[in-house]
């Protein structure tokens, strides 16, 4: 039987990657009492690297967005496999990080393809605040990354 979560999912035509390994000495998604935190997520579609370059210049704010929705369906997939959606109260709090050219200010209607995601999969689980934040590199050339917090339900 589907879970509500895969179900969803179909619903919007959307499918989960699978999850990626850290790529240093840490864990994907570290647990502490009743929050979990998901280490930075990237634009990797079952292990292909997808969106490098510079939002502005080599990365148009539509194929950013489409990146950074990519990076919440990671998110999304790390918590489903690491913790199950049945055990989550909510998402707390999301960090948006991108690289961008010093003219693009585009930056919250590309965090919408992230913000967006959460609450169209999770309706009221989904809702959150958030920060975003420019910066000058990340890993393997992608243009985004995404960080989250989420509260899990008290056992």
């Amino acid at each position: 039987m589907k879970s509500s979560l895969e179900n969803k999912l179909r619903e919007l035509g959307l499918n989960l990657p699978q999850i990626s390994t850290p790529g240093g000495s840490y864990t994907s998604v570290n647990v502490r009492g009743t929050i979990a935190y998901v280490a930075i997520q990237f634009p990797i579609w079952n292990e292909e690297y997808r969106f490098q370059g510079i939002i502005g210049d080599t990365i148009t704010t539509e194929q950013a967005t489409e990146a950074m929705q990519l990076c919440a369906l990671n998110v999304v997939a790390q918590v489903e496999a690491k913790i199950g959606f049945e055990n989550i109260e909510g998402l707390n709090h999301l960090d948006a990080y991108y690289r961008g050219t010093d003219q693009w200010d585009e930056a919250p209607k590309m965090v919408n393809g992230a913000s967006d995601l959460f609450v169209k999969v999770l309706a009221d689980k989904g809702l959150h605040s958030r920060a975003i934040f420019g910066v000058k590199d990340l890993p393997r050339e992608f243009c985004v990354g995404l960080t989250t917090s989420w509260t899990l339900l008290s056992k």
